[in-house]
């Protein structure tokens, strides 16, 4: 089995070692600059459980030299995947699949839906539809992240928490390509379940993101923080039951309620979100995949949702005079 890591960061890195060194793929990673240096030099590694592990994994920042793949796992940030769609052509064979290995709604999210939106594409993650167009929603796997890993230097990958990776096609199949997928990440390592109703689980990623990300960019907070502070705390609350107004009406069932989603998060402790590391960072943020989506699917099914609203406005504000969203 062919496997490429399309933006092989933190996540991919973490991915591309454990499959490398459990022979369940051939791995080609995309990369670049110093951490695409390192590899090529060192060998990627990734500090885990107290050892080092160290795979010597095929890596460039040229798609062309990896040729056509059984699966291309995206770990790009979704901001960043639109505009590098084209590169992925040569990745492209008639049975590759693309796993959207990423936070926030995915571009494929209406494909197979089967509800009175289906087919509908979103500009707020999909501008110009250049995924839909240029690769394929047919290709399209979904695939909610649940662990952390951060880069904490070039070639180096250490490994947080966690080591489950929900997967499930658009249409809830368990398709041949989905077994195979969960096999092999099974081999590495990774709990891998197959859900049919995959977005249910996206969405249960998704409640923290539209919240927690965006707050902690504007106060600066950890989870732990916002959630002791009974004012941030409501304003959160607030946020996700908006959330799930517009989830609910798209046709998703929530397995838990929203106390019980922010208990979960309070276990996290003081953990900065990603989108508060990518401000103090100067990097750019998720905001249109974590919140402006879910604003634009609000608006789709007419679902009032004013406390993301001014948020959203808020942290886009903060964003770009800090140069971290926008032209």
């Amino acid at each position: 089995m062919k496997v490429c890591i399309f933006g092989a960061g933190a996540i991919g890195g973490f991915m591309a070692v454990e499959l490398a060194r459990s022979g369940a793929a051939d791995v080609t990673c995309i990369a670049r600059g110093p951490h695409l240096a390192a590899m090529k030099a060192n060998g990627l590694k990734l500090l885990i459980d107290g050892e080092e592990r160290i795979a010597k994994i095929a890596c460039t920042d040229d798609p062309a030299e990896a040729g056509p793949q059984d699966f291309v796992i995206v770990t790009l940030k979704a901001h960043s995947a639109a505009a590098v769609a084209d590169q992925m052509a040569p990745l492209l064979g008639p049975d590759t699949a693309i796993v959207t290995a990423q936070n926030g709604v995915p571009w494929w999210y209406f494909y197979k839906q089967g509800g009175a939106l289906d087919g509908t594409k979103l500009a707020t993650v999909d501008p110009g539809n250049r995924q839909w167009d240029l690769l394929g929603p047919e290709r399209a796997i979904g695939c909610i992240v649940y662990p952390a890993a951060e880069i904490v230097e070039p070639g180096v990958v250490r490994h947080d928490y966690g080591n489950r990776f929900t997967i499930g096609e658009p249409d809830g199949e368990k398709s041949e390509r989905i077994q195979a997928l969960a096999a092999a990440l099974s081999t590495a390592g990774f709990r891998a379940p197959i859900r049919p109703r995959i977005r249910d689980e996206i969405w249960i990623k998704l409640w923290g993101n539209v919240s927690l990300n965006p707050v902690s960019a504007l106060t600066g907070a950890t989870i732990a923080q916002m959630l002791d502070n009974d004012g941030v705390n409501a304003v959160i609350r607030r946020m996700m039951v908006e959330a799930q107004a517009v989830g609910e009406s798209l046709g998703v069932r929530f397995a838990i309620d929203v106390d019980k989603r922010i208990a979960g998060a309070r276990e996290v402790g003081d953990h900065k979100t990603s989108m508060l590391q990518d401000l103090e960072l100067g990097r750019p943020m998720e905001i249109d995949a974590l919140v402006a989506s879910v604003q634009e699917l609000a608006r789709l099914t007419q679902t009032p949702v004013p406390t993301i609203d001014a948020v959203l406005a808020l942290v886009q504000q903060r964003a770009r005079l800090a140069g971290c969203y926008g032209d």
